[in-house]
């Protein structure tokens, strides 16, 4: 006689008040997330519709901003580039410090200071933004302006590193040319930034399976070996993934760069040169003192610094899920 065939059972699971109130909190939460985000969004285009409308696609390749002028000539073209620039000033600083603190503090560090470690690093993302622009202002521009002038004295041959009007091998050469630059600017925002790309790389790397943990070293690896061959290549997705959440945050800061630069509306390339601008030093800038058009103008502007900033942070989730430390998750 033949075997009957399989047939599949259907399960019937009946979760109790608790599971079913948990999981319609988290689809609210999930649900007013993206309302909010959605408000923001249409908030911003509704305001800033009035200035698209006049200024047209020029609006994107435009360097000067009179929005209020007889003329009306407007653009974003300077402070988008500006945004970028320091973006990628504080990216290139914030990377190497956080990956090596959170090798240290994940492989390294005892036992006893882990967490007062941990603690310290999350406390640094606790300090508010003017306090770092104090800083940056009072203390670090000093020592940076000697930095900066090395680098353009020996590495000048970079356009980036190209500082226009002096002669950098000129030591009577102004100090002031080198003071209020993008460079500075973005050295300030690294260290804000540095505190969530070390807590996202720590969290990737303490995921890491014991397993091959275990099985490099029998294979004779040292503690470097593991780590390059079994830890970081399994962090790969957290190290991106931080690094442009890091980016995502750096494009947005507003109060520290506003302290540190010296607006400029025109594409400045020379990350050294005095003189920078970005998107939300711009609003700061102009809000108080701008007329309805103008306000609609800075709407827009901050329009295309939340499309850009929510394509960099969509960007890093969809590494990070398609990462093996994200899968697992």
């Amino acid at each position: 006689m033949s075997a009957p065939a399989d047939t599949r059972r259907r399960i019937n699971a009946n979760p109790g008040l608790a599971d079913r109130l948990f999981l319609i909190g988290a689809r609210g939460s999930g649900a007013l997330v993206l309302a909010v985000m959605l408000a923001v969004g249409g908030f911003l285009a509704f305001k800033g519709l009035t200035a698209l409308k006049v200024g047209g696609l020029p609006f994107f390749t435009t360097a000067d901003w009179q929005p209020d002028g007889r003329r009306g000539n407007f653009g974003i073209a300077a402070v988008l580039i500006g945004t970028v620039l320091v973006g990628l000033v504080a990216v290139s600083f914030a990377l190497p410090m956080a990956l090596g603190m959170a090798l240290y503090i994940s492989e390294y560090a005892p036992q006893r200071i882990k967490q007062t470690l941990i603690s310290l690093v999350d406390l640094m993302a606790a300090v508010p933004s003017v306090i770092y622009g104090l800083w940056g202002f009072f203390f670090l521009e000093q020592y940076m302006t000697g930095l900066a002038r090395w680098l353009s004295t020996y590495f000048g041959w970079i356009p980036l590193f190209t500082v226009t009007g002096v002669d950098p091998h000129d030591p009577l050469a102004p100090v002031a040319t080198y003071t209020s630059s993008t460079f500075i600017a973005g050295t300030v925002v690294a260290f804000m930034i540095t505190p969530i790309m070390c807590s996202v790389m720590r969290e990737v790397f303490g995921q890491a399976p014991p397993g091959e943990r275990e099985g490099s070293y029998a294979l004779g690896s040292t503690r470097w070996g593991m780590i390059r061959t079994v830890v970081l290549p399994y962090g790969r997705g957290g190290i991106i993934g931080g690094t442009m959440l890091g980016l995502g945050r750096a494009l947005g800061e507003t109060i520290t760069v506003y302290m540190i630069i010296s607006m400029v509306f025109q594409v400045q390339p020379h990350i050294l040169q005095s003189g920078a601008s970005t998107v939300s030093a711009l609003i700061a800038l102009h809000y108080g003192d701008s007329s309805d058009f103008g306000i609609s103008a800075l709407m827009a502007a901050g329009l295309a610094l939340f499309l850009m900033t929510l394509a960099v942070n969509f960007a890093a989730s969809a590494v990070v899920a398609r990462s093996r430390s994200g899968a697992s998750t």
